[in-house]
Protein backbone atom coordinates (compact mmCIF):
# COMPACT_ATOMS: atom_id res chain seq x y z
CA UNK A 1 0.00 0.00 0.00
CA UNK A 2 1.57 3.41 -0.75
CA UNK A 3 1.05 6.52 1.71
CA UNK A 4 1.20 9.47 0.27
CA UNK A 5 1.41 12.97 1.67
CA UNK A 6 -1.82 15.27 0.87
CA UNK A 7 -2.46 19.25 1.80
CA UNK A 8 -5.18 21.49 1.57
CA UNK A 9 -5.10 25.47 2.16
CA UNK A 10 -6.51 26.05 6.11
CA UNK A 11 -9.62 27.24 5.76
CA UNK A 12 -10.47 28.91 8.71
CA UNK A 13 -10.98 32.51 9.43
CA UNK A 14 -8.96 34.58 11.78
CA UNK A 15 -11.15 37.41 12.45
CA UNK A 16 -14.70 38.61 13.39
CA UNK A 17 -16.31 39.79 10.36
CA UNK A 18 -14.98 36.58 8.53
CA UNK A 19 -12.68 38.13 5.41
CA UNK A 20 -9.22 36.67 6.43
CA UNK A 21 -8.41 33.12 6.00
CA UNK A 22 -5.65 31.28 7.82
CA UNK A 23 -4.71 29.29 4.50
CA UNK A 24 -1.37 27.43 5.64
CA UNK A 25 -1.36 24.10 4.42
CA UNK A 26 -2.92 21.76 6.46
CA UNK A 27 -1.86 18.29 6.34
CA UNK A 28 -4.72 15.53 5.61
CA UNK A 29 -4.24 13.15 8.74
CA UNK A 30 -6.79 10.97 7.27
CA UNK A 31 -9.57 10.38 5.06
CA UNK A 32 -12.74 8.27 5.17
CA UNK A 33 -16.18 7.83 3.47
CA UNK A 34 -19.39 8.89 5.54
CA UNK A 35 -22.35 7.97 4.21
CA UNK A 36 -25.36 10.67 3.40
CA UNK A 37 -28.55 10.38 2.09
CA UNK A 38 -27.40 11.35 -1.81
CA UNK A 39 -24.85 9.21 -1.79
CA UNK A 40 -21.36 8.47 0.13
CA UNK A 41 -18.92 12.00 0.97
CA UNK A 42 -15.30 11.84 0.62
CA UNK A 43 -14.13 12.92 4.09
CA UNK A 44 -10.95 14.30 5.92
CA UNK A 45 -9.08 15.33 9.04
CA UNK A 46 -6.78 18.07 8.65
CA UNK A 47 -4.81 20.25 10.51
CA UNK A 48 -2.65 23.52 10.03
CA UNK A 49 0.88 24.33 11.75
CA UNK A 50 -1.49 27.08 13.04
CA UNK A 51 -3.33 24.57 15.28
CA UNK A 52 -6.65 24.36 13.37
CA UNK A 53 -8.22 20.86 13.23
CA UNK A 54 -11.05 20.15 10.87
CA UNK A 55 -12.86 17.51 9.94
CA UNK A 56 -15.56 17.50 7.12
CA UNK A 57 -16.27 16.90 3.30
CA UNK A 58 -13.45 17.73 1.20
CA UNK A 59 -15.08 19.84 -0.80
CA UNK A 60 -16.13 22.09 2.22
CA UNK A 61 -12.41 22.21 3.38
CA UNK A 62 -10.76 23.85 0.26
CA UNK A 63 -10.56 27.59 -0.06
CA UNK A 64 -10.97 27.36 -3.49
CA UNK A 65 -13.84 25.12 -3.77
CA UNK A 66 -15.86 27.38 -0.78
CA UNK A 67 -14.79 30.79 -2.66
CA UNK A 68 -16.59 29.23 -5.58
CA UNK A 69 -19.66 28.34 -3.46
CA UNK A 70 -20.00 31.63 -1.78
CA UNK A 71 -19.65 33.34 -5.30
CA UNK A 72 -22.39 30.77 -6.67
CA UNK A 73 -24.65 32.01 -3.90
CA UNK A 74 -24.06 35.62 -4.24
CA UNK A 75 -21.78 36.43 -0.97
CA UNK A 76 -19.45 39.12 -1.67
CA UNK A 77 -15.79 38.25 -1.02
CA UNK A 78 -12.91 40.29 0.14
CA UNK A 79 -11.53 42.87 -2.58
Amino acid sequence: MESQLMFLDCPAYLDKQNLVRCGLPAEVRCRFIVRSTSGPLECAMIRCPAGHFFNGPIEFLSLESTARTAHRQGVAGPG
